[in-house]
């Protein structure tokens, strides 16, 4: 006779010290996609790379976690989510070190290659541990709040602390702090966070691994070519290259016997709702916040750091907001909370139209503020969804599609809004004689004169078709997820494993 499945207890103190220290990676995590760009001007003096290197420097971070978040996360299942999470840890407090003193633009690039192989360890292990550490639906709820909350907070803060450090110290620096934030991990993780790991019997998938590596790669190395480039011949083919791989991965993952992806997952409405508002909602958020940042730059004139400093009021929001989503959901519900934040967000992105080349800053202050609650509250739902939907023995694997999609999500905003609108200034040109970017129209027309007034408007109305393209999808998505969620189940208490 089998034995009773326990009921699922409370969380102890000891778990919620244990879900602090969980944040702690994804902070890292977060900062260091938004902390390098800072930099790269004092990096490009130290270290003179080419035109080329520079983007590899930015890039093969962001490359290898979209490429490996899949496959970690089912690793992480099946050696045990704790013990990939500290190797992770390892690797990227190594990476650090090393690309913190490289001495050469081609070490650094390695360096970062290898955080973003430790980077893609930490983020599907830490969410997934939480569904092992929360099996109760309402604080697992609010713990994945608090995991949405550090990572948006990391993402804010990370230019303020990145430019108060390069103000003082060797541009080494943005890199080195991980490694005693890491340190703590390691000292407090093995007492605090429990372990887990499937009982496996089957082969690991290793040949789905590399058809999911020749499908997201490629992919995402076409979005960000089309973003920089236009549709250049390269971008195309290795786009479509990648489609065919993708679907060739598909194809495996049906007849595999263990495969890499569940796709029966897919077929509950609720997971497939939430990785399209993974994957529309950040290509909304991150497209327009790159956008916003050049026009708080460019346009009005602010210096780096203050727009930094501008982007607060709305990590404040996403992280007040992701922390008490589950208590907007036990008053309306899933379905309706969900949709709710979309459509808010995207109302909010739809404001930006308000914006002119002379708007006082408290306006994009208080609609970015308004944006933060809708992005706060659905990007912590579609976590919570996603873990909730699976299986506790693939929950690693579902955090890592989760994770796939806002990293698709966040590709996609650069290349397609952020297209989207340089076409739009381009057209504006008026016979001015724009270059290709604001930025580059404005240090040939000096920034001032007519053809510098031109540009900054036709900037202006480029971010305005954007606004209203990234918002517009976000609202027919919140009409779709009322829809498709009609009729589709809560979220489900998980029993203590034994």
């Amino acid at each position: 006779m089998s034995a009773p499945r326990s009921v699922a207890r409370p969380a102890t103190r000891r778990t919620w010290f244990g879900l602090i220290v969980l944040q702690l990676p994804v902070l890292l995590v977060s900062m260091d996609f938004s902390v390098l760009y800072l930099a790269m001007p004092t990096i490009s003096d130290a270290l003179e790379p080419t035109a080329t290197q520079q983007l590899w420097i930015l890039d093969i971070y962001g490359f290898m976690i979209a490429g490996l978040l899949i496959t970690m996360g089912n690793i992480g299942d099946r050696i045990g989510r704790r013990r990939i999470l500290l190797a992770g840890a390892a690797v990227f407090g190594g990476a650090s070190a090393l690309a913190a003193f490289a001495s050469d633009p081609s070490l650094l690039i390695a360096a970062r290659a290898l955080m973003g192989i430790g980077g893609a360890t930490l983020m599907p292990a830490s969410l997934s541990l939480i569904a092992n550490m929360f099996p109760l639906a309402r604080e697992r709820a609010r713990a994945i709040g608090v995991w949405t909350a550090a990572f948006a907070g990391g993402a804010a803060v990370g230019p303020v602390i990145g430019g108060a450090l390069l103000h003082h110290f060797w541009w080494g620096v943005v890199f080195l702090i991980n490694v005693p934030v890491l340190a703590v991990l390691f000292l407090a993780g093995p007492s605090l966070l429990p372990e887990f790991r499937a009982a496996r019997t089957e082969p690991f998938d290793v040949f789905g691994v590399v058809l999911s590596l020749a499908g997201i790669l490629p992919v995402v190395y076409s979005v960000k070519t089309f973003a920089v480039h236009g549709a250049t011949a390269t971008a195309v083919v290795t786009g479509l290259f990648g489609i065919t791989m993708f679907a060739a991965f598909i194809r495996h993952e049906r007849r595999a016997a263990a495969p890499l992806l569940v796709l029966s997952l897919f077929s509950n409405p609720s997971f497939s709702s939430s990785l399209a508002v993974a994957m529309v909602g950040m290509m909304a958020q991150g497209g327009l916040a790159y956008l916003t940042n050049v026009y708080l730059q460019s346009v009005l004139g602010y210096d780096v750091l203050t727009a930094a400093l501008a982007g607060i009021p709305m990590a404040i929001t996403v992280a007040v907001f992701s922390i008490y989503a589950d208590r907007v959901t036990r008053l309306v519900g899933v379905r309706f909370a969900l949709a709710g934040a979309v459509m808010l967000a995207g109302a909010s992105a739809i404001a930006l139209v308000s914006l002119s080349t002379s708007t006082p800053l408290w306006v994009y202050l208080v609609i970015t503020a308004v944006a933060g609650i809708g992005f706060g509250i659905q990007f912590s739902l579609v976590s919570d969804v996603v873990v909730g939907s699976a299986p506790p023995e693939k929950s690693g694997a579902a955090s890592g599609v989760s994770e796939t999609s806002f990293e698709l999500g966040n590709a996609l905003g650069l290349a397609l809004l952020g297209s989207l609108a340089t076409a739009v200034f381009l057209a504006g040109d008026g016979g001015h004689g724009f270059a290709d970017s604001l930025g580059e129209t404005l240090k040939q027309s000096g920034r001032t004169g007519p053809v510098a007034d031109a540009a900054r408007s036709a900037f202006v109305d480029g971010l305005h078709v954007a606004a209203l393209t990234g918002g517009g999808l976000l609202v027919v998505l919140g009409v779709v997820v009322v829809v498709v969620m009609r009729g589709s189940t809560e979220r489900r208490e998980e029993p203590v494993l034994p």
